[in-house]
């Protein structure tokens, strides 16, 4: 998505499993974007990416609404690490509902 107003419209049409957000976008920032979706209900993991490693932006991140946070630039085996925890946590409540 090209700003996180779009990120947002993407989320709730599409069917992916994870959202890679990045948290600096123009019209609606990372925090707002996952905020939103949050607030629409949306509950598949979405995954904070940004350039800020401090400790105090990890919990923003965190309390914005992601399930995780990963600072630039991504270490790729990392990034596809975290992705395959949180889509097999999804899966598992998943099937704790059903």
């Amino acid at each position: 998505a090209d700003n996180g107003e779009q990120a947002v419209e993407l989320a709730l049409k599409g069917n992916f499993d994870v959202i890679l957000m990045d948290i600096q976008m123009p019209v609606l920032d990372g925090y707002q974007a996952t905020r939103k979706l949050r607030s629409l209900n949306y509950v598949k993991p979405i995954l904070a990416l940004t350039a800020h490693a401090l400790k105090e932006e990890r919990d923003r991140t965190l309390a914005a609404g992601c399930d995780d946070h990963l600072t630039k630039p991504v270490n790729r085996e990392e990034l596809l690490k975290r992705i395959a925890q949180h889509c097999r946590r999804e899966k598992a409540q998943q099937r704790e509902m059903n």
